[in-house]
């Protein structure tokens, strides 16, 4: 699952991301760019997490950050993604990546 991410990251591939949703208490289906791998900068809890975009978000926060345990599934798609979509911030990854002035 790691490998996927991090390999959708380098190619710049949107994935289908299905995790369980502790908010809605279900399992849902998104589509997603991968954006980092590693503890959120947000939470106490420093355990790795995945960061993504959710192109498929029905508010306002577009950004997902799960543990390992919450998802069930990372498949790459086709669908290349544009980082310079969603980032809007001075970037520190945890991954290295060739994304240009956003890397």
């Amino acid at each position: 699952m790691q490998a996927t991410f991090v390999a959708a990251i380098h190619s710049k591939r949107k994935v289908r991301l299905t995790f369980f949703s502790k908010e809605d208490n279900r399992v849902l289906v998104r589509t997603c760019a991968p954006m980092d791998y590693g503890p959120s900068r947000r939470t106490a809890d420093k355990s790795d997490r995945f960061h993504f975009w959710d192109y498929d978000s029905d508010t306002n926060t577009h950004t997902l950050s799960l543990l390992q345990n919450q998802i069930k599934s990372i498949e790459a798609l086709e669908q290349n993604f544009d980082p310079k979509e969603f980032v809007t911030w001075k970037t520190n990854w945890l991954i290295s990546r060739d994304w240009g002035y956003l890397s």
